[in-house]
């Protein structure tokens, strides 16, 4: 029978060696990258570019080592926004005794809800063009909805406990409930949702990116890497697969991480002979099903 604590620990240098690889390019790729060289013939291998060159002739690696930056720290960004905001949301929509204040703070979110991500972020781009920061904020604002639901659920279910009754029958802040008791209470759903929602916000970066939204057209970005020399899959693969390889590899580790993490919570409940749902996944479907008309 495989040992729990082995097993995490394989998760988890797992998820340590396939993150490592993209990380490292995308935060220290510029530093080592070098002057750009001279622009050759596009789409060929050899002739000193051992990962050849892409469809206007630039070094595949150079771009490779500038391009990875840009897709992290932007999802990195997006992701920490939406949290500042669902967060207080969450939390005020979750102990407020008043209904019009949850009603004031929750209903506005389904607007933004009710509109697929990525067409809201298309409709923003059609007003405005949005560089890097602007695309941050555009992410952020469209996981603001879920992510709130997500808090206000995991927190309405903590407020509901006798510990929360006994503060504020003790006179206790607000500021002391809602993190001191019900914040502390939520972190292992937090964190399960964190991971989930980063790899969501990369695949929603990197769409935008692929379609020319907050970055130029030939700018040094992994998404737009795989964008713009796709038509030269055929003939210089490289340029196309290794930059969707370090996408791939990004978003399977951090997977791979956060559900290190979390198991062994899961395995400690199992030690003390309490069996618990999976909280995460049922407080994400109430979630979800307060949404739905």
């Amino acid at each position: 029978m495989t040992n729990p604590v082995n097993l995490r620990t394989a998760r988890f240098a797992l998820g340590v060696t396939v993150v490592a690889v993209p990380l490292v390019l995308a935060l220290l790729g510029p530093l080592f990258a070098g002057e750009p060289g001279p622009r050759t013939v596009s789409f060929t291998v050899g002739d000193g570019h051992w990962l050849g060159t892409d469809f206007v002739g630039r070094d595949v690696w150079q771009q490779v080592l500038h391009g990875g930056r840009p897709v992290v720290l932007t999802a990195l960004a997006a992701t920490v926004l939406s949290y500042l905001v669902a967060l207080p949301v969450g939390l005020a929509g979750a102990l407020t005794h008043r209904r019009w204040t949850e009603e004031l703070l929750m209903r506005p979110l389904d607007v933004l809800l009710a509109v697929p991500s990525l067409l809201l972020i298309l409709l923003a781009a059609t007003v405005f063009s949005p560089g890097p920061v602007g695309l941050a904020l555009l992410v952020a604002l469209v996981n603001v909805p879920d992510a709130a639901r997500l808090v206000r659920a995991a927190a309405t279910e903590a407020a509901a406990r006798p510990a929360v009754e006994a503060l504020r029958m003790q006179g206790e802040t607000w500021w002391r409930m809602a993190v001191g008791y019900v914040g502390r209470s939520m972190l292992r759903t937090l964190a399960a949702d964190a991971g989930t929602r980063l790899t969501g916000v990369l695949y929603l970066v990197a769409t935008a990116a692929f379609l020319g939204v907050g970055v130029a057209p030939d700018a040094a970005d992994w998404a737009v890497m795989v964008d713009r020399n796709r038509t030269g899959l055929f003939v210089q693969p490289w340029a196309v697969v290794v930059p969707a390889l370090l996408i791939i590899a990004l978003t399977m580790g951090t997977n791979l991480l956060f559900d290190a993490a979390l198991a062994d919570g899961h395995r400690s409940d199992r030690d003390g002979g309490t069996k618990r749902p999976d909280a995460t996944r049922t407080i994400r479907d109430r979630a979800r099903s307060e949404a739905r008309p």
